[in-house]
């Protein structure tokens, strides 16, 4: 979604672009970029170092000789920008998307460590930190001068969240999931950093008292048939429905299908996608209260925020929103609103565009 707006605003402008992958896009996302003035290019494993990888960055530079180059998902310390410069490149930027692992306590560098990172990002003209959590991990580790670092937080296409609630029906029998039972979901990968263990344990203590309820846990990951052992022997399989991959949640209705929508990740988020979607689907949170997920869900505004590992509060927040259809309601409206206002795609990425010098 963000490739595409990027790439139609600035074909608007006379630009060209081209989008890197890290392998072959499918046909779908193929015929979603379909859009004029892209190309496509693969760059395969672009954080792991290597001279081949070296030698295809190069070789797609020469091709295209981008005056713009926007590094994303690849590592803060590479060769990339020197080697954008050296092409043709006049401007290189890097989005920081990088999740701190818990605890995490940002500090000063080590004066060696500071001077490395001067030397190898000096070619970049700015890091974009999706959160002010992120920006802030970044100046204080000194690695990059604080006047170099713009916040333009990830955003949502809020066209593509005004589906009706046919979407979340359809989410529902295809799963299984009986029309008129509360549903409580989470959107993640699959893995402990997650707070799966967290979440098992909450759907337990809820359904002790409300056993209409059912839980949804959307996604892939390596620990998924380890959960879901735990979950049949905690005898919650017939109320706990884990769905696999779901390419696409927002067209699929999973939002819109969920009556609460849960984060308990437990590692310092950068920015929370899957949160700031739930919020323009008008869905209420229970989220931790780690790294930039403040920046989204405000306490008591757009929905509740728990302490990682405090299952039976984050079971009561749930269990509140399963009572009070009103609260569901008034926090929905006032996530979407949030939504609109800060992290709205269009407006993020023309943002983005004037920080470019594109204006």
């Amino acid at each position: 979604m963000f490739g595409r707006e990027l790439s139609s605003q600035l074909a608007e402008r006379g630009w060209k672009s081209v989008l890197c992958f890290s392998g072959p896009p499918t046909e779908e996302v193929r015929r979603y970029l379909d859009v004029p003035s892209v190309t496509l290019e693969v760059l395969s494993a672009p954080s792991r170092f290597s001279w081949q990888l070296i030698r295809s960055f190069w070789e797609i530079l020469s091709r295209h000789r981008p005056e713009i180059v926007h590094l994303q998902f690849t590592p803060f310390l590479s060769l990339y920008p020197w080697l954008a410069r050296l092409q043709s490149a006049r401007r290189v930027y890097f989005s920081d998307h990088h999740s701190r692992p818990a605890p995490y306590v940002a500090c000063r560098a080590a004066l060696w460590r500071r001077a490395v990172s001067s030397s190898i990002n000096l070619p970049m003209t700015a890091v974009i930190s999706v959160s002010e959590f992120n920006r802030g991990c970044l100046t204080t580790t000194g690695l990059l001068p604080s006047k170099r670092i713009r916040t333009i937080y990830n955003a949502v296409d809020l066209a593509r969240t005004n589906g009706d609630a046919q979407a979340g029906l359809a989410f529902r029998r295809k799963h299984s999931i009986p029309l008129d039972c509360p549903l409580v979901v989470q959107v993640s990968w699959i893995i402990p950093q997650k707070g799966f263990p967290d979440l098992l344990e909450v759907a337990r203590l809820v359904l002790a008292q409300n056993p209409d309820v059912r839980f949804s846990f959307v996604g892939e990951g390596a620990y998924r048939k380890e959960y879901m052992q735990r979950t049949r022997e905690m005898g919650l399989e017939d109320r706990v429905i884990w769905t696999g991959l779901v390419v696409d949640p927002l067209g699929e209705g999973v939002f819109h299908a969920a009556d609460v929508i849960c984060q308990l990740s437990r590692w310092q988020e950068a920015f929370g996608w899957t949160i700031a979607e739930a919020m323009a689907c008008n869905k209420p949170l229970v989220a931790t209260r780690v790294g930039g997920i403040p920046e989204l869900v405000k306490h008591g505004e757009t929905g509740f925020l728990v302490t990682p590992g405090d299952v039976e509060s984050t079971a009561e927040r749930i269990l509140e929103f399963l009572r009070d259809p009103n609260l569901r309601e008034r926090m929905g409206a006032a996530g979407r609103k949030a939504v609109e206002a800060n992290f709205n795609l269009k407006v993020n990425v023309a943002k983005l565009l004037q920080f470019y010098g594109i204006g």
